[in-house]
């Protein structure tokens, strides 16, 4: 069963505890590079999630009259 990605805000709060845990000098390494690659994984999920919602956003803009759509990645 495929695992359903998830939504922005908690996925972003998880980022966050995991960037917190890894400041921490206490972790051992082997729990640094699991938190590492879990933040990473993370990242690159929300990312793609970002890119969806502002093609969505350009797709209904295009779409109504009278607005003019401008490239936001520059």
């Amino acid at each position: 069963m495929e695992k359903k990605p998830l939504k922005i805000e908690p996925a972003l709060a998880r980022l966050e505890e995991i960037v917190r845990q890894l400041e921490n000098e206490q972790i051992s390494l082997e729990e640094s590079l699991e938190l590492f690659e879990e933040g990473v994984k993370l990242a690159d999920s929300i990312q793609k999630r970002l890119s969806e919602a502002q093609l969505r956003v350009k797709k209904v803009l295009e779409e109504a009259e009278g607005f003019r759509v401008e490239d936001f990645t520059q």
